[in-house]
């Protein structure tokens, strides 16, 4: 099977390994992936801080970028929301409409890919500890990812999963939110590392980069013995 794949800007500056972990998975299951090194940005940073004019371009070039692409992979639920949610909108009534609708209807999370798409759901992956998910604002309610990547943990040989009372409860990052309103910002962060470090966790992982960006910075302030996994990253651990 063909997929392309989109790696989100702050992936590919911050966070490159997950990428490559991602792509390692794919390849394991027989997957022919395809990268298009033009590409850049969904444009919802900017969309989102209000700057919907700026934005304009930036989703434009996205849509030229895998317009005719059968699927996009992605390993970030908010830009998969994104897309799906507000490219409507964007391109109502213009050129791009056709191609933007292909493309809303193309993309997909990456644990979702793998659960609900191509159904498999063991990687033969092994990861000693004990861990809890937390289900990133745009996976649960722009994108409905709420089982697939707890499927795909339980598979992990050796890793415990312990639910949280407050895994559906946001981290507090919400993009520009966190420089906005840094005090309730970290202290939405606090609150889950608190939950997380009262249930004896070893990890804290999700489907978003941004969600444990935020909450890791908070978890290296504080020294705090925790870490954050993507779930692209556990899923090839050894």
């Amino acid at each position: 099977m063909k997929v392309n794949i989109f790696i989100p800007c702050f992936i590919d500056q911050l966070f490159p390994q997950t990428a490559v972990n991602m792509v390692k998975v794919l390849r394991k299951i027989g997957c022919q992936v395809e990268y298009n090194p033009n590409q850049t940005c969904c444009g919802q940073p900017a969309y989102n801080a209000g700057f919907g004019e700026q934005a304009q371009p930036v989703c434009e070039k996205f849509v030229n970028d895998f317009a005719g692409k059968e699927l996009i992979v992605t390993p970030s639920a908010s830009c998969v929301g994104f897309v799906r949610n507000h490219y409507k909108s964007i391109f109502d009534k213009t050129d791009l409409q056709i191609k933007a609708q292909q493309v809303r209807n193309n993309i997909i999370e990456f644990s979702d890919f793998l659960v609900n798409y191509i159904k498999i759901d063991d990687f033969g992956a092994e990861l000693k500890g004990k861990a809890t998910y937390h289900d990133a604002c745009a996976a649960l309610r722009e994108c409905g990812i709420k089982r697939p990547p707890r499927q795909l943990l339980s598979k992990v040989k050796g890793l415990e999963l312990i639910e949280s009372e407050d895994c559906e409860e946001c981290c507090g990052f919400g993009g520009t939110f966190s420089t906005k309103f840094e005090p309730i910002s970290v202290a939405m962060a606090d609150k889950k590392i608190e939950t997380a470090l009262a249930l004896g966790v070893d990890y804290i992982i999700s489907t978003d980069l941004s969600c444990l960006m935020h909450l890791e910075g908070c978890i290296k302030q504080r020294q705090l013995p925790l870490k954050v996994m993507h779930i692209a990253d556990v899923l090839v651990a050894e």
